[in-house]
């Protein structure tokens, strides 16, 4: 414990504390934990989530081309059989998918079809609140506020001392941390860009030399909080210089396209190959409710996925990371199996779920739901989505699921 007239000669102290003071409210607080070059590649297995917010139109996605009910429910929609990538004699991917199917082709990909859970709720924000924190009982706001998330209390358990920042948020926008990172301690951070992990000096060299003159003073061995400070601080510093000369040295063959998802996976490449201790990284691509006019923004939205997650893996292998990397996408929910008047779709239930890597078991994962048992116009689920959670804590995060995820769920086998 701090003795109090240690914290009373710290707040008369030097000016070179003062400094240090300053400081550390300038760097991003995550910074202040370890060095990001402590983790010496340490194999530690990575999880990328990206979240597809709106309720993507499975039956879009993964196509069952071959199904008489899908054709006659989708006349207006319905992808021609021609166009669509196709896996098997009944099912394909959208067209503008091409990326993700040269995946399949190399074994990097997988399908889980059918994802969905119990007495599906077709609201947005209930239903993401449901696959977020594993929990179907997340009905309300209040209910909301009060839970955690599923990786958020992995991270609980697992985040380990000294350690980088155990998850990171990439959001598209200046969204809020997503509920599917939130712990009873905080341990994820939302990071915009690269420049987050800047020290902001302002561009001043001689601010920087101050700061670095402040560090390099001698301190007093016996005031506790001031080494403390004092360590955190150049922990901070040392952390910000390695991160940034790593991203310098980076390099990549890999072109990304011109898409925020794209960007920020390349981020997340470079991140990785700076030896982060981040086990988690979490994204979202938004813009899937497409109650009208549903085909040329499905097919962007799609192609957009499908060629950023390809640069992304692409650009790991290249750089050795891509046996350590899972990457998982899900949404809140898919879309109704009939069109509507307005040339789109409305919520349903049941939706694919995409995983990648180079560990995964490629092809298709689970069945793809019955078109001619439906409820009220809607698809039966055929996986529940948490037994994807536990085959991810299980097979690729190590741990057990029953306690995360408040009871047991078969795992789907997702690695090879």
């Amino acid at each position: 414990m701090i003795r109090q007239a240690s914290r009373r000669s710290f707040l008369k102290g030097s000016a070179s504390s003062a400094a240090l003071v300053a400081l550390s409210q300038s760097v991003p607080q995550f910074l202040l934990n370890a060095s990001a070059r402590a983790a010496q590649s340490a194999g530690e297995t990575i999880l990328v989530v990206i979240q597809l917010s709106g309720g993507n139109d499975g039956l879009n996605t993964v196509i069952p081309y071959a199904d008489d009910v899908y054709r006659r429910s989708r006349p207006l929609l319905g992808i021609p059989t021609a166009q669509v990538k196709k896996i098997d004699q009944y099912v394909g991917l959208h067209p503008a998918m091409g990326a993700f199917s040269k995946l399949l082709e190399e074994g990097r990909l997988g399908i889980v079809q059918g994802a969905g859970y119990p007495v599906p709720d077709r609201s947005h924000f209930s239903s993401m609140d449901i696959w977020q924190t594993a929990r179907r009982d997340v009905t309300t706001a209040a209910d909301a506020f009060r839970a955690t998330g599923w990786i958020g209390r992995y991270l609980d358990g697992n985040a380990g001392a000294g350690a980088d920042v155990p998850a990171m948020h990439l959001p598209s926008g200046a969204g809020r941390l997503p509920l599917a990172l939130s712990g009873q301690s905080p341990h994820a951070t939302s990071v915009q860009s690269l420049e987050a992990f800047k020290l902001e000096d302002g561009g001043d060299p001689r601010i920087r030399q101050s700061i670095q003159k402040a560090v390099a003073a001698k301190r007093d061995e016996r005031d506790e909080l001031v080494q403390f400070l004092h360590a955190s601080t150049r922990a901070a510093i040392e952390s910000s210089r390695e991160v940034q000369e790593a991203v310098q040295r980076y390099q990549t063959d890999v072109k990304y396209p011109d898409s925020s998802l794209a960007r920020r996976l390349k981020t997340v490449a470079q991140l990785i190959d700076a030896e982060l201790r981040t086990r988690v990284y979490y994204l979202d691509l938004d813009g899937f409710d497409t109650h009208s006019s549903q085909a040329a923004a499905h097919a962007g939205l799609l192609g957009q996925l499908s060629d950023a997650v390809a640069a992304f893996m692409h650009d790991l292998k290249q750089h050795s990371h891509e046996q350590r990397v899972l990457l998982m996408t899900f949404s809140e929910f898919g879309r109704r199996v009939h069109e509507n008047a307005s040339g789109g779709t409305d919520h349903g239930t049941a939706a694919p779920m995409f995983i990648a890597g180079g560990k995964v078991k490629a092809g298709l994962l689970t069945p793809h739901p019955d078109m001619t048992k439906l409820d009220e116009g809607d698809l039966r689920f055929t996986t529940d989505f948490r037994g994807v959670y536990a085959s991810v804590l299980e097979q690729w995060l190590g741990v057990p699921s029953e306690m995360l995820l408040g009871g047991r769920f078969s795992p789907v086998k997702l690695l090879a």
